[in-house]
């Protein structure tokens, strides 16, 4: 059923995009004819031949190679997808897109480590989660929404995909977090930007499948609870849904002022205030900075009045500051970033909905379910823009609680220094919409893990290769 519901939507995608395709005819055109072919705002019909089709292809290999005879895997991983949209019709838009993906050769991804009895991490995340060993069956219909759209904003309702701090795409893998709800864009006031709205429904990163808000919480690891029992958080939560609600002020061409606010009904509320600026030292140069202050509090019971299946600890609070300085020319970029999550509880959010919005987030590891963290991260990004090479350099170090405290530590993840080389290179000429990604990441100890390998298995002493070929039409 679920093949023929997103092969129906690729066939409706493709006949729109056939019926674009003018036939010669013998018959002498007349004027409703031409109308119809320059686009007819009243015409609903119209509005279908003139929207636009876009696909994209994707290769994407993967390997983790850990240290001390734990277990080692890979991935190759295919797949493509199509958007349609309409055109306008009385301010209204209609989209619908989809993507598939092939296993085409990897290791067992079913498979737990012989030592530490624990599951793959990263590889299974290109595919299903919820099924490793699904390796044809990974579709899904990823955008269904109609749009209107009034001057600068517009209202979606629907299926659709967003970025904001706290839900975002996080398309590190084959296809990103999907989201159903209702989202305003609103920009009709002079320098000010409104965003916000109403999800009831995720359909997260690396899974095939739609669930409830509330019943998205738990697919990925669900780590310990704050006593270091196992959490029982997954199929036991209950709310009616997330509320966003965030605002940016444009105060001048240095300075923008932006606040967030995720109210997760009945589990917990998430606050954000961010100041960024941007000053220029000549024609050359620019320097930038940035503040960044989070503030968590439980919602109720967290979730369930039972503390081993609750997600955020009743009357659990938790706090993060973070703060960065950067220097930039044509090329060049470099940072120094810090972040601080205080010892007052562990900063937490679905990792299915999205990444950690802190200015020392690296690729392929998080401080999400953490507490009492010091991060620091130095960043040099490199623009040879007239080859089309981009290159970015990241080292950090993460100053974490003892992996047996459970309280500040979710996942028993030891202190480590966290190393990425990025690459990229677009292509040009018959390969113009090819681009290519390197990503290669190090972590290594740099704490107590007690000689227990669970502590190092797919968390420190280990690279993680990532090669991705990206195709856009």
């Amino acid at each position: 059923m679920k093949k023929l519901k997103l092969l129906v939507c690729l066939t409706l995608i493709g006949n729109f995009a056939i019926a674009q395709h003018q036939e010669i005819s013998d018959k002498p055109e007349t004027y409703k004819d031409k109308q119809a072919q320059i686009g007819d705002s009243t015409s609903l019909l119209s509005a279908f031949k003139s929207g636009k089709v876009n696909g994209h292809f994707r290769y994407f290999f993967m390997s983790t190679q850990n240290q001390g005879g734990l277990t080692d895997y890979y991935a190759n991983a295919a797949g493509g997808g199509l958007r349609f949209e309409t055109g306008k019709f009385h301010g209204f838009k209609f989209s619908v897109s989809g993507f598939y993906t092939f296993n085409i050769g990897s290791s067992d991804l079913g498979k737990k480590d012989s030592i530490t009895g624990q599951p793959n991490r990263y590889e299974i995340g290109l595919f299903d989660v919820t099924d490793p060993y699904n390796k044809k069956n990974i579709a899904r219909l990823e955008e269904f929404n109609l749009k209107y759209i009034y001057k600068k904003s517009n209202i979606v309702f629907g299926k659709q995909l967003i970025n904001t701090p706290f839900i975002n795409l996080q398309d590190g893998r084959m296809a990103p977090t999907s989201v159903e709800g209702i989202w305003l864009d609103f920009n009709e006031i002079k320098k000010i930007r409104i965003e916000g709205g109403w999800l009831y429904a995720i359909s997260p990163r690396g899974t095939e499948k739609w669930f409830r808000a509330d019943k998205s919480i738990g697919i990925y690891p669900v780590g310990l609870n704050i006593d270091g029992s196992k959490s029982q958080y997954f199929n036991n939560l209950t709310s009616k849904g997330i509320f966003l609600l965030g605002a940016t002020y444009t105060l001048n061409k240095n300075i923008k002022l932006q606040g967030w606010d995720m109210f997760t009904e009945n589990i917990f509320n998430t606050a954000m205030l961010q100041a960024d600026f941007v000053g220029s030292i000549n024609n050359k140069h620019k320097i930038f900075a940035a503040l960044q202050f989070i503030r968590q509090d439980a919602v109720k019971d967290g979730g369930n009045a039972d503390a081993h299946k609750t997600y955020f600890e009743k009357r659990g609070a938790a706090m993060s500051y973070g703060a960065k300085l950067g220097w930039k020319s044509k090329r060049m970029e470099a940072s120094l970033n810090y972040n601080r999550i205080t010892a007052d509880g562990r900063y937490l959010m679905p990792r299915e909905w999205g990444r950690d919005p802190m200015f020392t987030f690296l690729p392929r590891e998080r401080n999400e379910g953490l507490g009492d963290v010091h991060a620091v991260m130095g960043r040099i990004n490199y623009d040879l823009s007239e080859i089309r090479l981009k290159t970015s350099f990241t080292a950090g170090y993460y100053q974490l609680p003892d992996v047996k405290n459970y309280r500040l530590n979710k996942y028993g993840l030891p202190s480590y220094i966290h190393l990425n080389a990025d690459v990229r290179y677009s292509f040009i000429g018959f390969w113009q919409g090819l681009d290519t990604q390197l990503l290669v990441t190090a972590k290594l100890n740099a704490g107590e893990t007690y000689k227990d390998k669970k502590f190092e298995f797919n968390k420190v002493n280990m690279v993680l290769f990532n090669f991705v070929l990206n195709y856009h039409f």
